[in-house]
């Protein structure tokens, strides 16, 4: 096993060990509990980790770990898994997304459930109520299990004020993008801002200042993860967005183009409306958020693409991860973690369509 593969196994067994102690306390409560279980295994199986690894690499980046801490580091670790799938289910739910990794989403799943059973009342309505109260059900136990993870109090509770910002960040990050959508319009700079409190801060910044908390940074030593962490999260969720237009269904388990079916006031998006001629841009303004057709699909990312705007956006990426790097390279962490972040860094970016 690589060392990648081995972390993953590791963090792998931290999640089951965590959930295996959640089953046996919600045991008395029957088989709906068991339901909700099973739904949050899923919900915490697979994806590529990438906010968990960050928080690891925080961590080796100021201290080295002992020996004896190992399983502390992975349970920590282990939260921001539950903190990003408590953030897919509320999400896929705002978004109506029908499927989540090549799988029907939490809400879709529970109204099948529903259905299959004919049971009363409204399928839909259970499916909401069953994905947000797994949302909180993971929030709960991501907060939960930073608090036990092992380390001394002192440290837990360094981590957790990363941990308190960056749940706040996060929704209301949420709920800009939300409010963005409503409006049906949001220029770069707006949809930068989404982009920065929705996913970049919590995806890799923060992760790293969560991790290196747990390892006794310095506020000099925060500020320098930052330098790097920032901008790469950046360039993450802008290739993120370039998925959800340009993506492979069969790499992204998303139906092709989905960010435009739901709508997404991307900075894609916004760099296209800002170049496009105005009854292309009036097409691609309308379209937003409607149920396209496949070839409607096409059509729009003919548009996207001849407007120059993924272009642009590559090279933003491109910029932002150059910056990243340099900051990587002017900081003083441990050599470990330095080739460990600049591996971490091409895979986040890099990522293919």
């Amino acid at each position: 096993m690589t060392d990648a593969d081995a972390f993953r196994a590791g963090l792998q067994v931290a999640i089951d060990e965590f959930l295996d102690e959640q089953a046996t306390r919600l045991a008395p409560l029957g088989p709906d509990a068991a339901r909700l279980l099973t739904a949050a295994r899923e919900a915490v199986t697979g994806g590529k980790r990438f906010r968990a690894a960050f928080c690891h690499w925080g961590f080796k980046a100021v201290s080295d770990l002992p020996a004896d801490q190992e399983k502390a580091l992975l349970r920590a670790c282990a939260s921001l898994e539950f903190l990003h799938a408590s953030a897919l289910v509320h999400d896929d739910f705002m978004d109506a997304s029908d499927t989540r990794r090549g799988r029907p989403a939490t809400h879709r799943a529970f109204e099948g459930e529903h259905r299959d059973a004919g049971w009363s009342g409204d399928p839909e309505q259970y499916g909401a109520a069953a994905a947000i109260l797994l949302g909180d059900l993971l929030l709960t136990w991501a907060d939960e299990l930073l608090r036990r993870c092992g380390f001394p109090l002192e440290r837990v509770e360094a981590a957790l004020a990363m941990f308190d910002i960056c749940r706040s960040e996060v929704v209301a990050g949420q709920f800009l993008d939300v409010s963005v959508q409503a409006r049906g319009k949001a220029d770069v700079d707006t949809a930068m801002t989404v982009l920065r409190y929705k996913s970049a801060k919590y995806s890799i910044e923060r992760p790293l200042h969560i991790g290196a908390a747990l390892g006794g940074a310095s506020p000099a030593e925060i500020e320098a993860l930052t330098a790097f962490g920032l901008p790469l999260g950046e360039a993450f969720q802008l290739r993120d967005d370039q998925l959800g237009v340009f993506g492979d269904p069969a790499v992204t388990g998303k139906p092709a183009g989905d960010d435009l079916v739901e709508g997404k006031r991307t900075v894609l998006v916004a760099h296209a409306l800002e170049a496009l001629a105005p009854h292309e841009g009036a097409v691609l303004d309308r379209s937003l958020g409607s149920d396209l057709p496949q070839d409607e699909v096409a059509e729009l990312r003919a548009l996207i693409r001849g407007s120059g705007a993924e272009q642009q956006v590559e090279s933003l990426i491109d910029q932002l991860a150059d910056r990243s790097r340099a900051a990587l390279e002017e900081a003083s962490f441990r050599d470990e973690a330095v080739r460990a972040l600049r591996e971490l860094s091409a895979a986040v970016t890099q990522r293919a369509h």
